[in-house]
């Protein structure tokens, strides 16, 4: 999944939410349950996302929502696999951006 934000320090969780087409509860949950996801928060208790934050959750939705893995399972292939899963995912993102560039010159001719 390609998520559209722009280039910043920190991301609100309503942006994050919006960027993957899922609820605030969702990224909330996920926080609790992954203990790589560390959102930085001020002290009326919002939430900031930093760019790797962005990029754990990328992973995370993409072993869950893309992949199927159930939260424990996605929990320990992260424990054990981080590095390989890290670059499976890297793989799979720049493959995604060249097709959509592809289908983007493809739309023009």
């Amino acid at each position: 999944m390609h998520v559209d934000l722009p280039e910043k320090r920190y991301y609100g969780i309503g942006e994050v939410a919006k960027a993957f087409g899922v609820n605030t509860s969702l990224i909330r949950f996920w926080e609790k349950e992954f203990d790589v996801l560390q959102p930085k928060k001020n002290a009326k208790g919002n939430r900031k996302f930093t760019p790797q934050d962005i990029q754990n959750l990328q992973l995370i939705y993409h072993l869950v929502k893309e992949r199927g893995f159930t939260l424990d399972g996605a929990k320990i292939h992260l424990k054990e696999e981080k590095q390989k899963a890290l670059s499976n995912f890297e793989v799979i993102q720049k493959l995604q951006k060249v097709k959509a560039e592809l289908l983007k010159i493809k739309d023009q001719l």
